[in-house]
């Protein structure tokens, strides 16, 4: 009988363990089910206290927040077998409510808010309830855990087989916070000026990475007579000349580009206006965020 017992226990357990993601933590408030097998008059439902304990009606309060369910019922166990109550328990412990049942999504989504969340979902799932990233979007995100605080840093590849595979699991009453990426801007005389998120999986963008992205030079543009305007750690802003056409034939190398830096293309010398640095700040503040 005892082994009949055992059998349909661990069929049970396995069943709660497959219903109920193991990595979704008990928190405080949440509405648990303890069961004992072997005595089903200490069935009992029950809230996690302030305290993040669970009174038992024999055994007193046993602290089970942060825990798994599987870990709460060995917990439990172990309070029974130690306070000399039952030889040999078989518990289970399923979370019947959690206490929060949203997910906060900020940061640089579509749709930043709080959005209903009763079961664990996967960090692809909660960025679409959220209507998935903005065109100025980091690629590296961070989830808070409600209960521990623990945060989890999340990489969303560009690559589509990398990203479909990604099961970080976010749970309900966690804080999924989205970035801003960090952006660069091509004005001047090319087809799309605006600015451009380094997006790429390493966050790094070349000068003529920039403006290929721009829709590449005008044919009225004098890309010889390119500047870069980069601001320096006094605050004050720097003018560097690029010979983006010796870059474009192999004679110069690619500048790498660093946050907030401006690309700025000249028009053809009939055209040209002269532009200071405070101008070109102030049209890159609001030029168009572009997407990849």
């Amino acid at each position: 009988m005892q082994t009949l017992k055992a059998v349909f226990f661990a069929i049970f357990m396995t069943t709660c363990c497959f219903a109920q993601q193991e990595s979704l933590l008990i928190g405080h408030g949440d509405l648990v089910h303890v069961s004992v097998l072997e005595a089903p008059e200490l069935d009992q439902h029950v809230r996690v206290t302030d305290n993040g304990e669970i009174p038992l009606i024999v055994g007193g309060d046993v602290k089970v927040v942060g825990l798994t369910p599987a870990l709460a019922a060995q917990t439990i166990e172990k309070t029974l077998i130690g306070g000399q109550y039952m030889v040999n328990p078989h518990v289970a412990v399923t979370v019947e409510q959690y206490a929060t049942q949203n997910v906060s999504v900020i940061g640089q989504v579509r749709s930043p808010g709080n959005y209903p969340l009763d079961t664990p979902r996967t960090i692809l799932d909660v960025l679409a309830l959220a209507g998935g990233l903005s065109e100025a979007a980091s690629r590296n995100i961070t989830i808070e855990r409600h209960d521990t605080k623990d945060r989890v840093d999340v990489f969303i590849s560009n690559h589509a087989d990398v990203t479909l595979a990604n099961h970080t699991i976010v749970s309900p009453g966690d804080t999924v916070f989205v970035p801003k990426a960090d952006i660069v801007y091509v004005l001047g005389d090319v087809n799309r000026p605006g600015g451009y998120p380094m997006a790429t999986n390493d966050s790094k963008l070349s000068t003529l990475q920039a403006i290929a992205l721009a829709g590449t030079t005008k044919p009225s543009a004098v890309p010889s007579a390119a500047h870069l305007i980069r601001k320096q750690s006094d605050g004050s802003y720097a003018d560097i000349h690029l010979s983006v056409a010796a870059m474009q034939k192999g004679k110069q190398p690619d500048i790498q580009l660093q946050a907030d830096d401006i690309v700025y293309i000249p028009f053809s010398y009939l055209r040209n206006m002269a532009l200071g640095i405070s101008s070109l700040v102030a049209a890159a503040s609001s030029a168009a965020i572009y997407q990849f």
